[in-house]
């Protein structure tokens, strides 16, 4: 009598749950186990594919084929030697293979024209995120793969210490549950829950702007299951990647980034940030997270002059569909932003005054040294230009939330830690995960989502097998 297929249940319609659920689903037909896998997914059809969809998902490597060499070292630089180092050199070693599976799929890349600073070499899905997940979406389901949509996942079933089942809630009726062998979260982080935001940032966690519309399906759900169960977690739990976006835009994800080049002021007319401590992507956190949580109104502006234009590819560096506030003068610049004229013009003549550097120098792609005098507080280190060709501009800036750091602790197999070892049928990836600290690696998130994804599904299936 043949033995009925082992049922894994994936929470989430991401990166990371599309990976997680085709690669399963591949493993299982490679090595003739039968499976059913169900993807489950809160949101309706037309709204789904997490923050993946919304994302550019740019990936930190030098070309499909090849990755730094020092990738994993760098991850723990910028995590403050704080991460796991076994975790980003398993992602490593994982993944120029795992972009060559996307490629099997019909995922293209090309090397983006990225933003306007330098930074590290990066490659870009041709139709960004929403490829990603149309590709796997398409082929998870022509390998027999299910997805249930609105479908909220809310207790995981244990039993004699592994998995057993997933209770869920699906439209109006009464949870139920469904029977499971294995599962593996990948629900996003918590940004989308403002109760657990105020509990891990304070006061004013929960009012951030999310930065793309699915953005508010991550509210935690694979984390708070997992830890009922006595999972470990992972992760700075007051970390998040957070961006400067116009909260005049209607789109996903305005970033403004040309701020570098000018400087940004409060709602007082004052600086409070070295606009020029650092290529964007090693700034960008910092500010919109201070404009956030210490600016008046939570609001601050970048103001520049009209050279912005001159920069070769300036546009690359703002998504916002809403042109900038321009005036002819100071004065008439800061009446149209509501900040005390007489303020602004003395900040900007101070500024002014202590850009003293050979212009000549300027170079927006690169930290150039052109950097304001000593007396200037805050200090600007590079591209110190001063503001003096009209018409003068104004871009509002709030911060807005991408994802959070803190999550559950895994093995480099995607397994969820316990306190014993890995918690038998249990499995994660993405942003449910924690290991970063500090800052948010430039070009990762979506990288790692994929990689280990992907292993979770492989791992999945390889433990159904031995059951």
């Amino acid at each position: 009598m043949p033995q009925n297929p082992a049922k894994l249940v994936v929470v989430g319609h991401g990166a990371a749950g599309l990976a997680a659920a085709l690669s399963a689903a591949e493993q299982a037909r490679g090595r003739g186990v039968s499976v059913d896998i169900t993807v489950l997914e809160k949101s309706r059809e037309d709204e789904a594919g997490g923050n993946t969809r919304w994302s550019p998902s740019n990936m930190r490597l030098d070309a499909p084929d090849r990755i730094d060499p020092a990738f994993a070292d760098d991850m723990l630089k910028i995590c403050g030697g704080r991460g796991d180092i076994s975790y980003f050199r398993a992602l490593a070693e994982h993944a120029t293979a795992t972009i060559g599976w996307l490629q099997r799929h019909g995922v293209e890349f090309i090397t983006p024209l990225y933003y306007l600073s330098a930074g590290p070499a990066r490659i870009q899905p041709v139709g960004g995120g929403g490829a990603i997940i149309q590709k796997l979406l398409a082929a998870a389901k022509q390998a027999g793969v299910k997805v249930r949509y609105e479908y909220e996942a809310q207790r995981l079933v244990m039993a004699e210490g592994r998995i057993g089942g997933i209770e869920v809630h699906a439209g109006v009726g009464a949870a139920t549950t469904l029977d499971a062998d294995a599962v593996i979260l990948a629900s996003g982080g918590f940004q989308g829950n403002p109760s657990m935001m105020r509990a891990h940032f304070g006061p004013g966690g929960e009012s951030i702007r999310l930065i793309s519309p699915g953005t508010r399906f991550d509210t935690g759900d694979g984390i708070r299951m997992a830890t009922e169960q006595g999972a470990n977690i992972s992760g700075a739990w007051d970390g998040m990647h957070i961006e400067p976006v116009d909260p005049r835009s209607q789109h996903s994800a305005p970033v403004v980034l040309v701020y570098p080049y000018g400087i940004v002021v409060d709602q007082h007319g004052h600086r409070f940030f070295d606009e020029g401590g650092g290529l964007m992507h090693e700034t960008w956190e910092a500010l919109a997270r201070d404009i956030h949580f210490a600016r008046p109104k939570r609001l601050a502006y970048a103001i520049l002059d009209s050279r912005l234009f001159d920069i070769d590819g300036y546009a690359r560096a703002i998504r916002s569909e809403v042109p900038p506030v321009k005036a002819d003068s100071i004065e008439a610049l800061a009446a149209q932003i509501s900040v005390p004229p007489d303020n602004l013009r003395s900040t900007v003549e101070a500024f002014n005054a202590a850009a003293t550097g050979d212009p000549a120098r300027f170079d927006a792609a690169r930290c150039d040294g052109l950097a304001a005098s000593s007396e200037l507080k805050p200090p600007k280190s590079n591209w110190a230009r001063a503001i003096t060709k009209p018409p003068f501009l104004a871009y509002p800036l709030v911060g807005a939330i991408a994802y959070t750091f803190g999550g559950l602790a895994t093995s480099t197999r995607a397994e969820v830690m316990g306190e014993q070892g890995p918690i038998s049928g249990l499995y994660a990836a993405g942003e449910t995960t924690g290991h970063f600290y500090g800052t948010a690696p430039n070009a990762v998130a979506v990288l790692r989502a994929l990689v280990f994804g992907k292993i979770a599904g492989e791992a999945a299936v390889e433990f159904l097998q031995r059951r």
